[in-house]
């Protein structure tokens, strides 16, 4: 991933973070027949320090998992709020106009060694795990033993389990680090006033850099 210096994000909680809050990875690999991406979500554990491990789990017809060569790392790549940014909303666009589009976003970029796991006790685990997570925040949260246990013991039987051991961390927050401060509150009211899918997100992330990069 291109890194400029000024968008790195380095703190591995806050990269931990935005993983849990977007778990939905797209896993990359390398085969026999070459590169390739399966979307997974992925469930992350805290242990052992300091990167964590994710896991989940695949459908047993998915070819990954019995053709992947364990020597190599995967990579899998997390992305957090994202949104176009509209030269318009810059403060500076009064000077001469010499301002041009872009595009806002954050992402994690994890390596590691992935692992197969072909357990049916493992796997109910985890069900659970990611599970309980991504319904913690509804009025009535659903539980993997809501089901009639023979219907999850059958499913549980169609898919295996991967764990990715994590080595490195990589993350990008780029927003608008690069821009005056008055572009930064521009792009951020224009983010607010914006329909688009991930906008406010967006500017409540960029307030928090900003009060954060003040100290």
């Amino acid at each position: 991933m291109y890194q400029p210096a000024q968008f790195e994000q380095t703190d591995i909680q806050v990269m931990h973070e935005l993983i849990q809050s977007h778990p939905l990875a797209t896993l990359v690999t390398l085969n026999s027949q070459g590169i390739d991406a399966n979307h997974i979500p992925l469930h992350l554990s805290l242990t052992p320090e300091p990167f964590g491990v994710l896991r989940g789990h695949i459908a047993r017809a998915n070819p990954i998992w019995h053709d992947l060569n364990s020597e190599l790392e995967v990579l899998a790549i997390f992305q957090g709020p994202n949104a176009y940014i509209s030269p318009s909303w810059y403060a500076t666009k009064q000077d001469g106009g010499k301002v041009v589009p872009t595009w806002n976003y954050t992402a994690v970029h994890v390596y590691g060694s992935l692992h197969i796991i072909d357990d049916a006790a493992w796997v109910r685990s985890q069900l659970e795990a990611l599970t309980d997570q991504n319904e913690a925040h509804l009025p009535h949260p659903w539980a993997v033993s809501d089901a009639p246990e023979d219907f999850t013991e059958k499913l549980i039987q169609s898919v295996v389990g991967i764990e990715l051991c994590i080595s490195r961390l990589y993350g990008k927050w780029k927003v608008s680090q690069n821009q005056p401060l008055q572009n930064q509150h521009g792009v951020i009211q224009g983010l607010k006033s914006c329909p688009q899918s991930g906008a406010h997100a967006l500017a409540r992330l960029m307030e928090a850099n900003i009060t954060n990069s003040r100290g």
